[in-house]
């Protein structure tokens, strides 16, 4: 009989819907689904899964796809009709599909449809070997061809490459009411801690044949072209080949690969023997042991016998055999264990669908057994114990280490009792964790000295990482601080002797993951929290471009566009820091980010066109102009605000510049405006900067990146929209000699002062705002951009005001205000008062807003509520005495609002929608 003549589907329904939550309601949400797995027709199943992910919306497809593919991969599994290997295959087959799937949605919502040209994910991990786990996320690595990377040809190739990596991610992570589809963990790629989502080829290449460690080699050995341009994949696997499959091993290289297995086991501290707690990845005899048993025999002699070279693991392990490399009843034990370890995995992860490798405790014990068809516990608990034994042995006479011997628990050390005390959750666990950062695999705690100074600093730090609103979040990232620092003596001493400055550092690393994360990546930033003289606002925009062009280690283009990225990463850090310490109030915060943004601008802008001429030349009589719009028109950004810039270009359109590659003025400026953008948004060395939107340009995203001051003088004369008309009340000219600023200028007075019909006018801003809020919905209580009577509100009143004058009849335009066409909504708040057109409160209502919004970037991003501590920053950073008074003063503020745009449009916004405003 075949095994689905055998299958018990009805037993296998029963245990999942009684002891697997996550698979009951799958389950429940899916009744079709289910009588299909309960007739046993696994192929219909499969089907029906591969049907849902039918969607117009990718991601709600995959969601559901994904959710359906689980529930009868579950099912058929527990019913023992699959086998691991069809588990695992569906599962990464899966994978595999939703990740081009992905790449696809990606690449063709940004420049249309077409193939995934020049964009390459690299599967690796269980992804790659074909054989991904119930709960599993994936690991790969993505990359990119700049030379073949489709991409719209106003796009740098590196800028559209990190788009399609972010909306990749965001696609298969995100967690939303269907669900997620993948976890996905970039940290594999190529120097992760400095590289961009999606590496050039040309830098991995270099990587793996230059820079690259023993572990890197362990995880290529599984890697392959699962999505994307796969073809382009494989060429790349080809030409690093010789990195992982050496022709000839020395004894270093054998010492590392060693050295490696031997950390497998030594980085693992939870329980020796199978019980509550035990991990069966990580754990003695687990998972992970039996895969590296397989891969370091590989990774030794695979470069010399290519029938090793295989990636998953049942299939090295029979490869080894059959090479004679290892022992055939090892074999026999490994396979077998590795693949009744890899059900108990799936068991584990069932039941909730979370990536959970270890054994649970008590009742959940019992209720993982029992949905494995075991009949107890302990049952579970003696079968691994006796398994564990079997491949731990072989384990250990690979590493050259004896069975460890399981020791009684000691009792509480001195400092779990003050953890304990202290309130910390697990403090055994904890106080283990503290003591091995002294190990020495830390070089900021090798020295005596730096140990003692750490030791010094312990207590304090302890009390305030205590009293943050995530302590584990906290050890975790002070952990990355020394992991990461060189040297850190001075900043334990500098700590222990400043409590003021150890409470900073904290906040730093719990109240907003901007800065914790920036903090972690460039552990020099700790200077800033040390130094007061760091954390004032910096000068003028003439001041910045001076320190970025200090901060030039050398006289080229990639030396300046690091300075760039460093100084204002430095400025950007301090700021935030000043924000949430309510140190400073977050409108000049804004003006200052502005400011910092605009000095790099214009050293990017001189840089990129020094090292355009080089090959082109330059126009004579031409230039090249960026109008800064939005909030940096408005000179007031916040630490997530992307630049919102028009490049224009002076001068005769049918020049020719004067370089060795001549290019005529349309086209030469439009690749200068794409130099400009690559120099201010794709990563360096240093890091990224700042994400630059171009599509407020005429014709939008559709349209030239830049078009001469004639064209677009004669657009927004002629063509123009009246939002077109309403964006140009917040440019302001960036760039440019004094002469075409002065005549660029002119042109946007003209525009914004023109002779308008005000019953159009009228219609077009109520309409235009009716429309966004249809498509455009507020998330929580803190979006005070879109909720009704937010910023959004304001912004459409002040710019219809603006647009339509100071009238005595409906058709001539008489005495205009000049302060109120300031591109700073503040100023041109404080103008339309002063005419009488907007009332007093009004002023007050711009600010607390503008307050919330700027800091709430940083410490609410999501809009919601935060944790305590965030929450009471936040209201410090306001003004405010607490959260309540924050939220009370914001509804105040919107209600004012509401009584403006009553008056002006007739149109009620009642008090109940602003204080509702639909928020659950």
């Amino acid at each position: 009989m075949s095994a689905a003549e055998y299958a018990d589907w009805n037993g296998a329904l029963k245990r999942a819907e009684a002891h697997a939550p996550f698979l009951a309601r799958a389950l429940e949400r899916q009744p079709d689904l289910r009588a299909l797995l309960a007739a046993g027709k696994t192929d219909a199943a499969f089907e029906w899964a591969r049907m849902r992910g039918i969607h117009e919306d990718v991601g709600t497809g995959l969601r559901r796809e994904r959710l359906a593919l689980a529930t009868t991969v579950a099912i058929g599994d527990l019913a023992g009709v699959f086998p691991l290997s069809k588990v695992v295959g569906e599962l990464s087959g899966f994978a595999d599909r939703a990740l081009d799937r992905a790449i696809r949605t990606a690449m063709d919502d940004r420049a249309g449809k077409g193939e995934p040209d020049g964009f390459i994910a690299l599967a690796l991990g269980k992804q790659g070997s074909g054989e991904l786990n119930y709960s599993s996320d994936i690991d790969p690595i993505l990359l990119y061809d700049p030379a073949t990377l489709r991409r719209l040809d106003s796009d740098d190739p590196g800028d559209a490459a990190q788009r399609y990596a972010r909306r990749i991610v965001t696609l298969l992570s995100e967690n939303t009411a269907e669900g997620y589809v993948l976890r996905v963990d970039l940290r594999l790629r190529p120097a992760s801690e400095i590289s961009p989502m999606a590496v050039p080829l040309g830098s991995a290449q270099s990587h793996y044949q230059g820079a690259a460690l023993a572990w890197e080699r362990a995880a290529f050995i599984r890697a392959r072209a699962a999505a994307g341009d796969i073809a382009a994949g494989e060429r790349f696997l080809e030409r690093i080949r010789p990195f992982v499959w050496r022709s000839a091993l020395d004894f270093g290289a054998i010492e590392e690969i060693r050295e490696l297995t031997l950390r497998i086991r030594e980085s693992y501290d939870g329980p020796v023997l199978p019980g509550p707690g035990f991990d069966v990845k990580r754990g003695r005899g687990g998972i992970r042991e039996i895969e590296f048993f397989a891969q370091t025999h590989q990774l030794i002699h695979g470069g010399r016998d290519p029938s090793l070279t295989v990636r998953g693991t049942r299939t090295a392990l029979d490869a080894l055999a059959a090479a004679g490399r290892i022992d055939s009843q090892h074999t026999l034990i490994l396979g077998e264990g590795y693949d009744r370890l890899r059900t108990i995995e799936h068991r584990l992860q069932m039941v909730n669908d979370r990536q959970t490798h270890s054994l649970p405790e008590g009742d959940a014990l019992d209720n993982v057994a029992l949905l494995d068809g075991l009949k107890d516990g302990a049952e579970l608990v003696a079968e691994l114990t006796a398994l564990s034994e079997r491949t731990g042995r072989i384990y250990e006479e690979l590493i050259g280490q004896a069975a460890p011997v399981q020791m009684p628990v000691p009792k509480q050390s001195e400092l779990a009792v003050l953890l304990g005390a202290k309130g910390f959750a697990d403090p055994e666990a904890l106080a283990q964790r503290i003591d091995g950062w002294r190990d020495g695999h830390f070089a900021s705690l090798r020295s005596e000295a730096a140990i003692d100074a750490f030791d010094r600093l312990l207590p304090a730090l302890l009390d305030a990482i205590a009293a943050s609103d995530d302590p584990d979040l906290a050890i975790t990232r002070w952990e990355g601080i020394l992991e990461r620092a060189p040297s850190a003596i001075t900043l334990f001493r500098l700590l222990a002797a400043e409590p003021a400055v150890l409470d900073r550092l904290v906040a730093t690393l719990t109240l907003t993951r901007t800065l914790s994360d920036e903090l972690a990546r460039r552990p020099e930033l700790l200077d800033t929290l040390l130094d007061q003289r760091a954390l004032e606002l910096p000068g003028p925009v003439e001041d910045v471009v001076a320190s970025i062009e200090r901060a030039a280690i050398r006289p080229d283009y990639e030396a300046s566009l690091d300075a760039i990225r460093s100084v204002t990463g430095d400025i950007r850090f301090a700021l935030g820091v000043q924000l949430i310490e309510g140190m400073t109030d977050p409108l000049e915060v804004a003006r200052a980010l502005s400011r910092t943004a605009e000095a790099g601008l214009q050293v990017a802008m001189r840089e990129a066109e020094a090292e355009f001429a080089r090959t082109h030349g330059r126009i004579e009589d031409s230039e090249l102009l960026v109008l800064g719009l939005g909030r940096l028109g408005g000179g007031a950004l916040t630490h997530a605000s992307d630049l919102d810039i028009v490049y224009l270009f002076t001068g005769d359109f049918t020049a020719e510049s004067d370089g060795p590659r001549p290019l005529g003025a349309t086209h030469y400026f439009n690749r200068l405006a794409g130099r400009v953008t690559a120099a201010l948004s794709v990563p360096t060395a240093q890091g990224a900067l700042y994400e630059v939107d171009t599509r407020l340009r005429p014709q939008g995203a559709q349209g030239p990146l830049a078009v001469s001051c004639d064209a677009f003088a004669k657009y927004q004369r002629e063509t123009a929209w009246t939002w077109e008309h309403m964006a140009l009340a917040r440019a302001r000219v960036l760039t440019g000699s004094a002469a075409a600023r002065a005549d660029l200028e002119g042109l946007l007075e003209e525009v914004l002062q023109s002779k308008r019909d005000h019953a159009q006018l009228y219609e077009a801003v109520r309409s235009m705002r009716s429309e966004m809020a249809k498509h455009k919905h507020p998330r929580g209580p803190l979006d005070v951009k879109l909720r009704r009577g937010g910023l959004v509100d304001l912004e459409f009143a002040v710019h219809y005001l603006q647009l339509k004058g100071r009238m005595k009849d409906g058709s001539v335009l008489v005495d205009p205000h000049p302060d109120a066409f300031d591109p700073d909504l503040g100023t041109a708040v404080s103008a339309l008062i002063a005419a009488d057109l907007l009332p007093a409160e009004i002023g007050s209502a711009h600010d607390v807003m503008t307050r919330a919004l700027v800091a709430g970037r940083l410490l609410a991003p999501d809009t919601f509520e935060p944790p305590r501590s965030a929450a009471k920053a936040l209201a410090l950073a306001c003004g405010e005495e607490s959260f309540a008074d924050l939220l009370s003063a914001l509804d105040a503020a919107r209600q004012e609002v509401a009584k403006v745009w009553n008056a002006i449009f007739g149109e009620a916004l009642s008090l109940e929608d602003v204080s509702n405003d639909g928020m659950e």
